[in-house]
């Protein structure tokens, strides 16, 4: 799995943590437009947007000292906003994906908040909280495997299989509602599953042999599955293993992908409707209409300034 955190990242981390208020000004200007479009979009006040907001970005602050990299920024930053978002509603469970808002099937089970796994002030609810170090490892190899499935379904443009997996272990949907998403049977979906838990499955064993580690047992009970389902979820939510990039978003935005992408980009973003990818789209079109309304204002300027001066002069 590739380093989650940039240069420029790293860079404003590095100030903040010397207390270089440049810094944060520009973390909180880098960040604040998508992260405030992801909690207007489920709080709808703009009051209490900018509230929750404040209290995430005083969260992050806060707890700077356990951030060590594990998750994008902007990531730490959406599920650290998520969790203040779910104690705004006292409890009332919030999912990441607009299909989950459409589709309730009897059969889909519950995988647990993804925020339950994110770092906040709350040392229970910490993601680095590990029980042991064979249990972080574990997950370590899970995210790597899920990581290096969904690259290879992109570097080979299988969009179709990527779809598929996002909507069972991203969105949770049942193979049947899958694949009537899909054109396909219940069986092809149950396939695909197959394959890919087997490829997820075999790396990971892989991975900890290689650490010296027994894999886990292959006749696992239906019980143990769903558990290592639940968990490829819970990583998957954190990590947004699945994501577009915000330079993909904006390419998408413009039209300018090639047709498979776009395709794909347009089903993350609007039937999937991954709730942090939305709010990066909307921050972007928010951007193009403000730079817009500024070119604007400088054309009217230019083509103005220079009448007003010569009527106007005393």
């Amino acid at each position: 799995m590739e380093e989650q955190l940039s240069q420029a990242e790293r860079f404003l981390l590095e100030g903040i943590r010397r207390g270089d208020s440049e810094a944060w000004s520009q973390l909180v200007d880098r960040y604040r437009g998508r992260l405030f479009a992801f909690a207007q979009s489920s709080l709808r006040s703009s009051a209490d947007a900018e509230d929750v907001l404040q209290d995430a970005f005083m969260t992050f602050l806060k707890g700077l000292g356990r951030f060590r990299g594990e998750a994008g920024l902007e990531t730490y930053l959406f599920t650290i906003l998520r969790r203040r978002m779910v104690d705004f509603f006292r409890g009332k469970k919030r999912h990441v994906c607009l299909l989950h808002d459409v589709v309730r099937p009897d059969d889909a089970g519950d995988s647990g908040e993804a925020m339950s796994q994110v770092p906040s002030q709350d040392p229970s609810a910490s993601w680095y909280a590990r029980r042991d170090e064979r249990e972080d490892i574990r997950r370590h190899a899970l995210a790597e495997a899920i990581g290096d499935l969904l690259n290879g379904y992109k570097k080979s443009l299988n969009f179709r299989d990527l779809k598929i997996v996002e909507m069972l272990f991203y969105c949770q949907l049942p193979n049947k509602e899958a694949g009537r998403i899909a054109g396909l049977d219940e069986k092809q979906i149950a396939l695909i599953k197959h394959r890919c838990l087997r490829k997820v499955r075999e790396q990971v064993d892989r991975d900890l042999a290689g650490r010296g580690m027994s894999p886990d047992a292959p006749d696992a009970d239906d019980a143990d599955d769903a558990r290592g389902e639940a968990m490829l979820t819970r990583i998957w939510e954190t990590l947004r293993l699945s994501c577009p990039k915000r330079s993909t978003i904006g390419a998408y935005h413009l039209g300018t992908l090639d047709a498979g992408w776009q395709d794909y980009v347009g089903f993350h973003l609007e039937k999937l409707g991954c709730e942090y990818c939305r709010a990066n789209l909307a921050d972007i079109k928010s951007a193009d209409q403000a730079r817009a309304s500024d070119s604007l204002r400088q054309k009217i300027l230019q083509s103005t300034v220079g009448f007003l001066r010569q009527s106007y002069r005393r």
